[in-house]
Parts: structure tokens; sequence; C-alpha cells
């Protein structure tokens, strides 16, 4: 068992190991490289442009941290790990490395001690002088980041979503409306696991225009669920329940409830909402929700929330709380509301 000092230690030159793998996303160098045929140095930095010496230094500190391994001659292969950056893996987790190390993250974490002191959170309006979204449409290589990052991001998410509704009954659904689900992965996810349903994915006009960036079309869905451009603040379609995946820890108390309410007037009649987060825990149990929620300090306005924070939203919103669901070992949960 590690001591005290060693423990600190450790997590002080964490963004050390963050920032070597996130440097091989960047360089491209994990999809030069395969389980079974070992390559040195030299040859990878021909290909990639790179330095062979600083590169070596690089890839042998990725084999100290397991994404890679070395052999004797100087070789490198990817371990099961670094199989996972790869960009054209099928759980492939690069984007969410470009993301969450890349510049505009990274330089948040700067303003951490600043906002605690002061009271006021969101570094992205300190660093860059406006919101986390306003910044994806006033900088493309942030926008790539982020839309890369959310896919990256949604299989994972969708198996735990879907794990943690198994054995609750949602056979009177029969229209499910994902509220901001952007390309749809998580509606789509829903409508494989469960045929009976019907989808409608909500989202901004721009990001639902392109019908070869939706994953309806791409599945062969797109019988079973439709688009709509509008705006969650405004109006949402009318179903039978409704989804809000990792939407509502983006915004404040005050929107989540005008969120809420919009989805309360929207609703055909007795409805369902599921919101799927990270859902804070007790003091007793060490969570990633808890290392989450200081992210989204810095990122914008919003929060992570424990069951009873979500269940007063519900309340003030209009609706009342149904249920908590988790899958065992899962860092994602849903929160069920109901309205009559």
């Amino acid at each position: 068992m590690a001591t005290a000092a060693e423990h600190v230690i450790d997590v002080i030159f964490g963004r050390w190991r963050s920032q070597i793998l996130a440097a091989g996303t960047e360089l491209g160098v994990y999809d030069r490289l395969d389980r079974a045929a070992p390559r040195r140095a030299p040859e990878l930095a021909a290909e990639l442009g790179l330095d062979p010496t600083l590169l070596y230094r690089l890839l042998r500190a990725q084999a100290a941290i397991g994404l890679l391994a070395e052999d004797a001659a100087g070789g490198f292969v990817l371990t099961e790990s670094g199989d996972l950056l790869r960009a054209g893996h099928p759980q492939s987790l690069a984007a969410m490395a470009r993301l969450e190390e890349g510049p505009q993250h990274y330089a948040l974490w700067k303003h951490l001690p600043a906002m605690v002191a002061d009271g006021r959170q969101n570094a992205f309006l300190r660093e860059f002088g406006h919101m986390a979204f306003d910044h994806t449409r006033a900088d493309g290589d942030y926008a790539e980041r982020f839309d890369q990052a959310m896919s990256s991001y949604s299989g994972a998410q969708a198996a735990q979503v879907l794990g943690a509704l198994q054995g609750t009954d949602i056979s009177d659904v029969r229209v499910f409306c994902d509220v901001a689900g952007g390309q749809g992965y998580m509606a789509c996810a829903l409508l494989e696991a469960y045929p009976h349903l019907s989808g409608i994915v909500l989202d901004l006009p721009d990001v639902v225009a392109d019908p070869e960036a939706l994953w309806a079309y791409r599945l062969g869905l797109e019988g079973r669920c439709r688009y709509v451009g509008g705006d969650m603040f405004k109006e949402v379609p009318q179903a039978d329940a409704y989804g809000l995946k990792m939407i509502l820890h983006d915004w404040n108390d005050e929107e989540c409830v005008a969120i809420l309410e919009t989805i309360r007037r929207g609703a055909a009649g007795p409805a369902r909402v599921f919101i799927m987060e990270h859902i804070v825990p007790g003091p007793e149990t060490p969570h990633f929700a808890k290392l989450f929620d200081v992210h989204m300090m810095c990122w914008g306005s919003g929060q992570e929330r424990t069951e009873a924070e979500y269940a007063e939203l519900l309340r003030r919103a209009g609706w009342r709380m149904v249920a908590g669901h988790a899958a065992p070992g899962a860092v994602m949960g849903v929160i069920e509301g109901a309205c009559d």
C-alpha cells in the first residue's frame, strides 16, 4: 500500500501521464502501431515528420504508463490500453483525450483557485471571454475536438444508461424524445434496445441539418427516428417520455428548471423524463462525479448534482421524482421523473 507521501506525489504528477498520453493522439502515434509487429522510433518519425530521438523518449514514457510495450531492440507495440487510443478502434478514446487534454480545456484549469476564491465559476469566460458553446463557433479546432469527443463519450454513456434502465418497465412509452440529443446516438441505442419505440431527436437546427452525420441514417433507423431543429428552452415535440443525457449538468439551477418546464409543457399528456448524468453520491463514496463537478465549474455555469438535488429541480418544474437507477459499477445513473 502506498504511503501518504507516495499517494500525494502520484496525484501531483498525474497530469504528466495524461499529457504524455495525449501527445500520442495529437501526433498520430497510436494509429501507426498495432498489437503484434514492433516498430522503432526512427521508422515512425520518418512517416510522421517527427524528431526520432525525442519521439523515442515519448514512446518510452508511453510504455512506462502502460500504453505501449517496448522490446529489447527498441521496438514498440500497442498494449490493450493503448489500442483504445487508435482513432479507428470501435471504442476509441482518442477524441476524448484530444478534447480534455487539448489546449482549450487545459487552459481553463489555471483559473480554478481564483474561481474558488471569488465565488464566480466558468473559466471559459475568464480565458476566452465567452461561453463554451460560443467558443465552438469561434474556434474551429475546438469545434472539431468537441464534436468528436461527444461521439467518443456516447458509446460508453449509452451502455451505462441502458444498464441502469434494465428492469425498468417502459412498455407504455411509444414515442421517446431525446432533448438536445445531438446526432442521436443515445436515441438510436434506445431504439435498438426497445423495438417498440419510435424516436425524436431535438437539437439546434445546424446540429441536425446533415443526414450523413446523423446516427439514425447511419444505422438504418431513419424510419423510426426523426430529427427536429429547435431550442429546448422554447419548445419540445410531443412525446411520451423525454431523455436528457449529460444536458442538465451544463446549466445552473434556474436554467435547468426552465428546460424541465418546457418539456412539461410539451408533453402529450402524462409523461416521463429520464435525466442521465453522473449522480454525486454521499460523502462516504469516492466517485468520478465529484471530479467531473470541478471540470464543470471550469467549463461553464453548471454542476454535477446529487439525487436529492435533481429531485428538487423536478419538483420546481412540476414533475415528481419516481426513482434513481444505476448499473453496478457504472459512473453514470438515471433519475426518473413523471408528471400527470
